[in-house]
């Protein structure tokens, strides 16, 4: 079966690197703010933004219902078959269910703030902060419910303005506020940054779909098979912000605040900076995948495909950014972020392995399997939990770069085996080929920069750049 226009590489190229290159942008935009907030606010700063937005992600998360990604999967199908008054009749139910999780876990956040203070915090009382907060997850969550109708509908130039917009905002409104209340704005900065995302995201979708939402037993049946659906995403969520947030109150207590700060400048530099080029999955590949009505030929060429193009695209970035690291580090956020290097170092490889699963585990999701994905989604909260702590405990914040390198490959492993059990999905001699040698020439680069110094050490690691930059070039080959 041949796979249609929206499954080829040029398709897949053009919005890999449409989002690709916007989250390049944010990330550009995200540079000079972060480099603002780590001179302003040093260390403590980031730590403090850290275990707060990793509470507000778990509360989110834990009250949306799973409706952000539950709705694309329904609406998408409504979508491709074309059919208005079935497509306004999701949606009003999508807006009808966001208000009610957006109040629902508004309340819980400030119901909860003695408990989230007593975990969070091994010093001073935050409790007033928590509940400051409690108003930011209403707004994700309705942003959240927004989103999910531009995405199943397919407005992907919108969501591209949409998110540049958003890190802009939140550049331009936060700097000043860090420099005039210096830790005491972190708490209003997050929540301004949260209005302005629904501000935005509601001035796109609106003028699409006017405003209808309902009360009543219709809407609220109706709406149950999504929140049903929802359910397992709830707890895959719960169980990742969990992760997120056990690591870093473990950190805050076995390390201190300094140490939170490091870790998540390394976490973000490596998992998030690196993996810009993930950014385009969820919001174009994720609905093609669920469109594929079937397992089999279409949907193995379909993953296959992403996963190819996903290394091609990233491996280059990650060999630029593991000779780079001395000079970014330093660049993005200041000296004092030095010692974190090390665990960036470790870290990197795991973005290989990442590239590979991340298609593969949106199978699951796609098919609406939520066991499948909670499954595996809870295998690899574990894993990282496990990771950082064995790591930290017995090597500091260096050692733990790598044993997150260990535990993505374990959970690779693992969704390898899971997809191929349930869904037939075979990884195809192209990808693995890929894999293998771009990731040997990422391990190459690591072995180098450990090992050289001076001039040497720049001119091996050009010269791992140029190569790993050729063979991308030249076996990216849109059809």
């Amino acid at each position: 079966m041949k796979p249609t226009d929206n499954n080829s590489y040029r398709h897949i190229l053009k919005y890999t690197g449409i989002f690709g290159g916007v989250q390049g942008l944010n990330i550009l935009m995200g540079v000079v703010r972060n480099k603002i907030v780590a001179v302003l606010l040093g260390t403590d700063g980031m730590g403090l933004i850290s275990l707060f937005n990793s509470t507000v992600r778990l509360v989110s998360d834990a009250t949306n219902l799973g409706l952000s990604m539950s709705a694309v999967r329904e609406l998408s199908a409504a979508y491709e078959q074309g059919d208005k008054l079935i497509l306004q009749q999701k949606i009003r139910i999508i807006r009808t269910w966001s208000l009610l999780t957006a109040l629902a876990g508004m309340l819980v956040c400030m119901v909860l703030a003695p408990l989230f203070n007593r975990f969070t915090f091994a010093w001073g009382d935050h409790t007033l902060h928590f509940v400051a907060l409690s108003p930011t997850i209403a707004f994700l969550s309705l942003a959240a419910g927004e989103t999910s109708i531009l995405k199943a509908t397919r407005q992907l130039r919108r969501l591209a303005l949409l998110s540049v917009y958003g890190v802009l905002g939140a550049l331009l409104t936060s700097v000043p506020l860090f420099y005039i209340w210096r830790q005491a704005a972190i708490v209003p900065a997050i929540v301004i940054a949260a209005v302005i995302q629904l501000l935005l995201v509601i001035t796109f979708s609106l003028r699409l779909y006017p405003l209808d939402i309902r009360f009543n037993r219709r809407t609220l049946r109706e709406g149950y098979g999504m929140v049903s659906l929802g359910v397992a995403f709830v707890m895959a969520g719960i169980l990742g912000s969990a992760a997120d947030f056990i690591i870093r109150s473990y950190l805050s207590h076995a390390g201190e605040l300094h140490t939170v700060g490091l870790y998540n400048v390394g976490f973000m530099v490596t998992m998030t900076y690196a993996g810009m080029v993930f950014h385009g999955m969820e919001t174009d590949y994720f609905p093609r995948l669920s469109g594929v009505k079937h397992t089999g030929t279409t949907l193995n060429i379909l993953v296959n495909r992403q996963i190819e193009v996903s290394i091609l695209l990233i491996s280059p970035l990650l060999v630029a950014m593991t000779v780079a690291l001395p000079l970014l580090v330093p660049l993005l956020f200041s000296q004092e972020f030095g010692p974190v290097i090390g665990m960036m170092r470790g870290s990197i490889l795991a973005m290989y392995l990442r590239a590979l699963s991340l298609p593969i585990e949106y199978i699951a999701l796609s098919r609406g399997n939520s066991r499948a994905y909670l499954v595996q989604e809870g295998f690899a909260a574990v894993l990282l939990v496990v990771s950082v702590v064995t790591g930290f405990h017995f090597g500091g914040l260096t050692a733990t770069g790598y044993s997150i390198t260990i535990a993505t490959l374990l959970e690779l492993i693992f969704v390898l085996f899971l997809t191929y059990y349930k869904y037939g999905y075979r990884l195809s001699r192209r990808a693995f080929r890929l894999m293998l040698l771009q990731t040997g020439l990422g391990l190459a680069t690591l072995l180098s920069v450990l090992g050289l110094d001076g001039l040497a050490y720049w001119l091996v690691g050009a010269a791992l750049v140029g190569v790993s930059g050729t063979l991308s070039w030249r076996l990216c080959r849109p059809t």
